[in-house]
């Protein structure tokens, strides 16, 4: 999610007796004072429902059809009367805030310079940017298709500047650093440097927004799938899991996009280095990452050096398994510190964090001392995801036939796996160490490799759903903690994918997957059942949907920005 966007929410429990009204939505003593939800229904809302609702005071600000949903501003005290009344009504929850969650050697790192010299460079495959928006950019323009605001800005432009980060991650064409430059070294191009842009804004120009839009975004991004031949939506954005995926708005939607055929990308989060109750930042991975369906992706810290042998998780990664459902994520992770990209003129992540850019001399040869006015550095799991994206981009642009699960499939084994176990990363501004260690909840299946994810011919079933993430279940009487398949075949350990090829887990996640070894010794988390961390994460506090979040009472999110990540 951006240059480290660390979010961090806590919920206020609601005193009502409606079982169908999330806990977060706190309507003890609700007067009349507005207040925005998501009204989820058994069917499509239609004018009855509207009529109902507008009947409690209820204004209408999306039609959120693609979840069966509608989003209204309406007085507090009129929800639960709502959720009483109307029978159709299945689950309310808060318009939740999200946010942002967030070339040069992570290019290499990731194996992106092999697959360009492959003639790979996502021609013809376009991928919806759901952010901030994305800007004026040399190194964008004229692949830019179709631009919506959602946030009522009255502008697409990207005033944030995160938008326009990710997506030069994702295909930035490096002119500006390359052939427009003329005395340039180094060229900061991205991942797919052909690839089509969808620009739907989502993110005001503190990097914040609500639910509502991005879904109403997603649901733009679907209807328009065909026009554009959109075939990747990229995500780096999130927020704290209230309740479990089957019930989430967002991450009912981002399924909706997975069924419709569009490969859906969500960064981690940016909260690895939370140790509130002691759980060494597990257990903190973000809506919508947290969904089975979607690949989730974390960040690789790259050290400045093309070799990808000495790079380590960065410190701020989220770690899984997903609150509540035990989700086993992130499924993947690729460099995201200290990544150089495009920069929107004028956008307030460059104008408020001056450690943020770069200078002239870092890809120039000048003696001038001015900053970039074309590139910018951020740090986080937002920079990690779009890597993802555009390595989606090139492998459609090969095997344009590809499903989101077949992608998914062969980007996760293809992966690389000989990661450093035990690495120790400082933060940046604090100077407060962490010792981290690449298990099966940190840096999931490996870290990307374009170059064998293009060269990988294995095809997983074309059923929808065949690669979700399995989950984590933590045995009382035997202590351990093992993968449940689920209804995925996928991960099945004898299971024939092809005509041949075997997929079982030591595969996918290399050979520490299964059984008593995704134990790791006498961390936190997995040591002991009676540490405060292990419960907060598998014990009783989870069954009663304890807040994982923070301890506070009351709603809230408060933002902070470190842009330079570890060191």
């Amino acid at each position: 999610m951006c240059c480290l966007l660390l979010l961090n929410s806590t919920v206020a429990y609601a005193r009502n007796g409606n079982g169908n009204v999330a806990k977060d939505l706190n309507l003890a003593n609700a007067g009349n004072e507005p207040v925005d939800v998501i009204v989820q229904y058994k069917t499509t809302p239609n004018s009855k429902h509207f009529s109902k609702a507008q009947g409690h005071g209820a204004k209408v600000k999306n039609d959120l059809g693609l979840i069966k949903a509608a989003a209204y501003s309406m007085p507090a005290a009129e929800v639960a009367k709502l959720a009483d009344e109307d029978s159709d009504i299945t689950y309310v929850t808060p318009d939740r805030k999200v946010t942002s969650n967030g070339f040069t050697y992570q290019f290499e790192a990731v194996n992106a310079d092999v697959a360009q010299s492959y003639g790979y460079e996502g021609t013809g495959v376009t991928v919806a940017v759901i952010d901030s928006g994305i800007g004026s950019h040399s190194d964008l323009n004229g692949r830019v298709l179709y631009s919506q605001d959602f946030t009522g800005s009255g502008t697409t432009d990207d005033q944030y500047g995160h938008g326009t980060h990710v997506a030069g991650i994702i295909g930035g064409n490096g002119y500006k650093s390359g052939s427009g430059c003329g005395n340039c070294f180094v060229t900061y191009m991205g991942i797919a440097p052909k690839v089509n842009f969808v620009n739907l804004k989502v993110l005001d120009s503190n990097g914040a927004g609500d639910d509502s839009d991005v879904i109403a975004a997603i649901q733009k991004a679907i209807s328009l799938q065909s026009t554009y031949n959109i075939r990747v939506i990229n995500l780096s954005l999130g927020r704290g899991i209230y309740e479990s995926y089957a019930s989430d708005p967002l991450t009912q939607a981002v399924e909706q996009a997975w069924n419709a055929g569009i490969f859906v990308v969500v960064a981690a989060g940016n909260y690895g280095r939370d140790n509130s109750n002691n759980r060494n930042g597990y257990g903190t991975i973000t809506s919508p990452g947290n969904d089975p369906y979607v690949i989730t992706v974390g960040a690789m810290r790259t050290f400045g050096t093309e070799d990808r042998g000495d790079d380590v998780i960065t410190s701020y990664s989220s770690k899984g398994p997903s609150f509540l459902d035990h989700v086993v994520k992130p499924d993947i992770v690729a460099a995201g510190n200290k990544v150089v990209s495009t920069l929107a003129p004028n956008a307030s992540l460059d104008t408020t964090y001056p450690t943020t850019q770069v200078s002239l001399t870092t890809y120039q040869w000048t003696t001038s001392t001015a900053k970039s006015g074309y590139y910018f550095r951020l740090s986080g799991t937002s920079m990690a995801a779009p890597q993802v994206a555009g390595a989606a981009a090139l492998m459609l642009q090969k095997s344009s036939s590809l499903t989101p699960d077949q992608l998914k499939a062969r980007l996760m084994k293809s992966a690389y796996k000989n990661l450093t176990l035990y690495s120790t990363s400082t933060a940046a501004t604090t100077g407060i160490t962490y010792n981290e260690q690449a298990d099966i909840f940190t840096v999931g299946a490996g870290y990307l490799d374009i170059s064998a994810a293009l060269n990988n011919t294995d095809s997983a079933s074309s059923t929808v759903g065949v690669a979700k993430s399995p989950t984590a279940s933590y045995n009382a009487l035997t202590g351990q903690v093992t993968l449940v398949n689920g209804s995925s075949v996928l991960w099945g350990s004898s299971v024939l994918w092809g005509s041949s090829v075997v997929w079982g887990s030591s595969v996918i996640w290399g050979s520490n997957a299964s059984g008593q070894s995704v134990l790791w010794g006498s961390s936190v988390i997995w040591g002991s059942s009676v540490t405060q961390g292990f419960s907060v994460l598998w014990g009783s506090s989870c069954d009663s949907q304890s807040v994982i979040w923070g301890a506070n009472t009351n709603a809230s999110s408060s933002m902070s920005v470190l842009t330079d990540g570890d060191q």
